[in-house]
């Protein structure tokens, strides 16, 4: 039931057909009694700048969920930037405090690195390659790099953005050894699509799959399907894999948290989402 008491947070991004958090935080809510809505709004990256001021001109906003193609502007509309967000380039949430001021940070990556840890796969000086370094492809760079990994290949359709993650990965963490502009999977311990391929039928796979060896762990950030082209291919060839819906299961605690309501596991949030492909 919505009231007058009840807390919006905004969901934006283009288009929203695919979105996937309504159907995990407001059955949470309901559950849990918490007078919370999660709403989809669909605005395009040209209205978005002018859109978000006169959003946070509500009075009971309590923050937005951000998406595509928004990661990346929304850092110029925060008034405060986490250093994660700030790392990855992109912020996938923003809150609203009390004085008004927004706060971006980037959940993704750590969503995404908290699904490979759960799997029992060690990042502590592990290899990865990382197809696409856009927002969330970033957000999981800044993320590994974080968790321990010690050598990282970076490739994207955009080479300046490619050197531009590099940049600041190194800034921020200098053992690092990084590699830019092959997609090669041979002699990683983890291949990551960070990339939309997958979202229409008959895209091209992100890598040769061929040359992905068996003992790979081969994660998705596409959501639009549980088991994509990408990770049925990786299984075929003996992959252990992560889906692109494990890690917004594994991030919506820390999203909880830093809008203020109470949290709760990955385990409750699957037992409770009404996720529909």
């Amino acid at each position: 039931m919505i009231s007058g008491r009840t807390s919006l947070i905004a969901h934006l991004g283009y288009p929203t057909e695919t979105f996937k958090s309504p159907m995990i935080f407001n059955p949470f809510f309901e559950k849990s009694g918490v007078d919370a809505i999660v709403v989809p709004m669909a605005i395009s990256a040209a209205d978005f700048p002018s859109f978000l001021p006169e959003l946070c001109k509500i009075g009971n906003l309590r923050g937005a969920l951000v998406t595509m193609p928004h990661k990346k502007s929304v850092l110029d509309l925060a008034d405060e930037v986490s250093p994660t967000a700030r790392i990855a380039g992109a912020a996938n949430a923003l809150m609203r405090r009390d004085d008004g001021r927004l706060v971006a940070d980037m959940f993704d990556g750590a969503g995404f690195v908290r699904g490979v840890r759960r799997s029992g796969r060690e990042l502590q000086g592990a290899s990865a390659l990382v197809v696409g370094a856009g927002g969330v492809g970033s957000a999981i760079a800044a993320s590994l790099a974080a968790a321990g990994v010690n050598r990282m290949a970076l490739v994207d359709t955009t080479p300046e953005i490619t050197d531009s993650l590099a940049d600041r990965l190194s800034d921020h963490y200098p053992g690092i050894e990084i590699r830019t502009g092959s997609a090669d999977p041979v002699g990683y311990d983890l291949v990551v699509n960070a990339t939309p391929l997958g979202m229409n039928e008959g895209d091209p796979l992100p890598i040769d799959m061929a040359l992905l060896a068996p003992t790979t762990f081969v994660g998705e950030v596409v959501m639009k399907t549980e088991v994509t082209p990408f990770i049925r291919a990786a299984r075929e060839r003996g992959c252990r894999t992560q889906v692109g819906i494990d890690m917004l299961y594994e991030q919506i605690p820390a999203l909880l948290e830093f809008f203020g309501f109470s949290t709760t596991t990955p385990e409750e949030l699957r037992g409770l989402a009404q996720v529909e492909y």
